[in-house]
């Protein structure tokens, strides 16, 4: 019997019910929510808020203060809360969630906003709300534990543990009533009750072994070397999962796996044209979720899952994450090929984010809502009749062709079946909805799109628009600056690269201490919590990718700081590997340590890829043998699934090599040394590092961190490119096509 199946069995056999995710919900209208006080009131008001309010209107989280307003006495995570439990004698009833959650939407609505349940919750429970975003590392054990005891995971979740922390129940989504086998928060709450007060050394019994299998799950897999051999497992398994219809790795819901479409370009690039079904299944990915209905056609950016097989009815939610991993995804599809489909989705990501997620002094925000209006997506349907009457009869009849808009709509309520006549703009078919304007020529076909696109913008920027969650989190904010990096190098366009500029400089000015350690938020004038393991390595990615944008020798070294800190504070010495939180953070229950990848990659996987690049900058041994250190200590968890772990395929992929270094010497302003970063900049180079070594400078920044350049000149004048591979470097070159002879094995253009 699997560990989950004891522990949920064990959890019946003492009265309680596990939740897990259902796709139930009628969450009826939400209602608009009041507008907080103004932070100088909310000074004034008394510590557990006030009458109208509680504890969380204090806090600067946007998710934590949506419920302020709740009749439910919530507590932020916090020694004050567990003391409370604790003198009480009561459980801690845990909700975890984030701003843009529209099932934790629902759940507040029918349930913490419900005096009923409310009453209940705080006669027999100290409450506790946590962002997830903000708190990566409660997240992890939390969902670790939900998804041993119902087999499935999701947001909102619902722990209810012991004062001390131990967990001895977990669930997702819970309605105010039960339907169906899903128990509601009027039966669930006096049950877990009953439990906790007539079974309480059983429950605690419970809960400690919870704990023991815990500590053996969140520690990794320790073993020998990753194995060569996991790259084709791990396209093997990605092609047997392959929707060739529709593109993606799953049916029905289907999220966008960024991680899942880079390896299998490395992994094309290596095997060549023995793997064109390898890129194949990028190439169908990439362009059915571009025609599809998560992607705006109308105002960019992606939004965060499909709830259906064909990419069109998303969940309407948009995160700073998914627009810069697929950003990146599409630049790198983009130096494959050169089609210009895939530049132009790039670009036009870039544009959503810069226009609808920047923050004025510099760094991003974190996302939209799915939900306007207490409706979801509702800010992104249309009708024929709008369009009509926005475009007039001619450009409406195209728009209502070309977008596949129907009278009745397009698509069925999940819930209901029902079509409510809304439509969500997509492509029906590639090619089959401009069958009437082929004989047009596509300069001026696009055009045309273009110009309906941009008035159809205009009338709906004047809508209710979305909650905007405008905190700034170090993690998704490097992986948007290693995007936007890449981005502007590829295409050479100073904007995307002098925005991720920005966005550094915030992020090592407000968002790093005097110590040099990071911390996790920024919202307003705030900046608070802890970094963690995801902070340290995404924004090295960023910087190392900002480097190679810029050659600002001050991002490189700043990276390296990044990564020093990180080993310092999170390695494991006993098993290698990176652990979530530092060893100077708060004590939970267990200190986790991962590898698997969700809808970010992992911390550690990104280490180690961070580790290889940064042994290849400064020459040093150390960092190759750290990132070793750290792929062996995920090899049984990698061995058994390669595919939830393809960022840590990539990382092995540029171990085993092929493998580059060039070092470019010439002067950074000179069009020779200009024209042979170029080539190297637009080509598919993911296993090189590249490094500028001025010429027109008699001691070099760069060739205090990477001192094989100091001797690394031009010749005979002329910009120089130096290419190694493997330890060995071949004679020098000045000319681009010679450069990219040597390394034609990463398939260069």
């Amino acid at each position: 019997m699997t560990t989950r199946l004891r522990l949920a069995r064990r959890a019946l056999t003492i009265g309680l019910l596990v939740g897990s995710t259902s796709a139930y919900s009628n969450p009826g209208e939400e209602h608009s929510r009041k507008p907080l006080p103004t932070a100088e009131e909310i000074a004034q008001l008394p510590a557990d808020g006030g009458s109208e309010f509680n504890r969380l209107v204090h806090e600067a989280s946007p998710y934590l203060r949506q419920h302020a307003r709740n009749p439910v006495d919530w507590y932020p995570w916090g020694e004050e809360a567990f003391a409370l439990a604790a003198k009480t004698n009561r459980p801690v009833f845990l909700s975890i969630g984030y701003s843009t959650c529209h099932w934790c939407h629902v759940m507040e609505h029918e349930s913490f906003e419900d005096e009923a349940v409310a009453a209940l919750m705080n006669q027999h429970f100290v409450c506790v709300k946590v962002d997830r975003e903000e708190r990566p590392d409660i997240d992890e054990v939390y969902m670790t534990v939900t998804q041993q005891l119902t087999g499935r995971g999701g947001w909102p979740m619902t722990v209810v543990m012991t004062p001390d922390k131990k967990p001895f129940f977990a669930g997702t989504y819970f309605p105010k009533n039960g339907v169906g086998k899903r128990p509601g928060m009027m039966e669930l709450i006096p049950q877990l009750s009953k439990a906790w007060v007539d079974q309480r050394e059983a429950v605690v019994q419970h809960a400690e072994k919870i704990v023991v299998q815990l500590q053996g799950a969140t520690h990794g897999s320790p073993g020998k070397a990753l194995e060569p051999g996991l790259l084709e497992l791990a396209y093997t398994n990605l092609n047997s999962r392959f929707d060739g219809r529709r593109g993606g790795f799953s049916r029905a819901p289907k999220f966008p796996i960024p991680h899942h479409l880079r390896y299998l370009m490395r992994y094309h690039a290596h095997q060549g044209e023995e793997s064109t079904l390898a890129f194949d299944m990028v190439e169908r990915t990439l362009r059915e979720m571009r025609n599809g209905g998560i992607w705006d056609h109308i105002g960019f950016g992606f939004h965060r899952y499909s709830t259906d097989r064909h990419w069109l009815v998303p969940h309407f939610e948009k995160m700073l994450y998914d627009q810069a991993l697929l950003s990146a995804t599409y630049v790198e599809a983009w130096q494959l090929t050169k089609r210009p489909e895939y530049r132009q989705t790039a670009c036009e990501i870039f544009e959503y984010v810069l226009r609808d997620m920047s923050a004025p002094g510099g760094g991003f925000y974190s996302a939209e809502d799915a939900d306007s209006e207490g409706e979801e997506g509702l800010f992104y349907f249309w009708s024929p009749e709008q369009l009509v009457q926005i475009l007039g009869e001619e450009d409406g009849a195209f728009a209502i062709q070309l977008w596949g808009v129907k009278p009745k709509g397009n698509f069925a309520e999940e819930h209901s079946g029902r079509r409510l006549g809304h439509n969500i703009l997509h492509f029906p078919s590639v090619g089959r909805a401009l069958d009437k304007a082929k004989s047009l020529p596509e300069p001026i076909l696009a055009a045309r799109i273009e110009g309906i696109r941009k008035r159809l913008f205009d009338v709906r920027e004047k809508r209710v628009h979305p909650f905007k969650d405008d905190k700034i989190l170090t993690d998704w904010n490097g992986l948007m600056i290693a995007a936007l990096a890449q981005g502007g190098a590829a295409f050479d366009e100073p904007r995307y690269v002098d925005a991720a500029r920005r966005a550094a400089d915030y992020m090592l000015g407000t968002l790093t201490d005097e110590n040099g350690r990071l911390y996790k938020r920024a919202r307003g004038n705030q900046v608070s919590l802890p970094g963690m393991l995801e902070d340290y390595a995404f924004a090295t990615w960023g910087l190392l990718n900002l480097y190679e944008a810029t050659f600002d020798v001050a991002y490189l070294r700043a990276g390296i700081a990044y990564a020093d800190t990180s080993l310092a504070h999170f390695w494991d010495e006993e098993r290698g590997g990176f652990y979530l939180a530092p060893d100077d953070g708060e004590d939970l229950i267990v200190r986790s340590k991962d590898a698997y990848d969700g809808a970010i990659p992992s911390g550690n996987s990104v280490s180690a890829l961070n580790l290889i690049r940064l042994s290849r900058y400064t020459g040093s041994e150390k960092y190759m043998e750290l990132a070793g250190e750290t792929m062996s200590a995920f090899s049984g968890t990698a061995g058994r699934d390669p595919v939830g772990m393809t960022q840590m395929m990539m990382a092995l992929d540029y171990q085993e090599g092929p493998s580059f270094e060039v070092v470019i010497a010439g002067s950074p302003g000179a069009q020779d040394t200009q024209d042979l970063l170029g080539h190297l900049r637009r080509s598919f180079l993911p296993n090189a590092i590249v490094v500028l070594r001025p010429t027109d400078d008699d001691e070099p920044a760069i060739c205090k961190i990477a001192e094989y350049t100091t001797h690394q000149t031009a010749h005979d004048g002329k910009a120089t490119a130096y290419v190694c591979q493997n330890f060995t470097c071949a004679a020098p070159v000045t000319d681009a096509a010679s450069m990219l002879k040597l390394l034609a094995p990463a398939k260069a253009d």
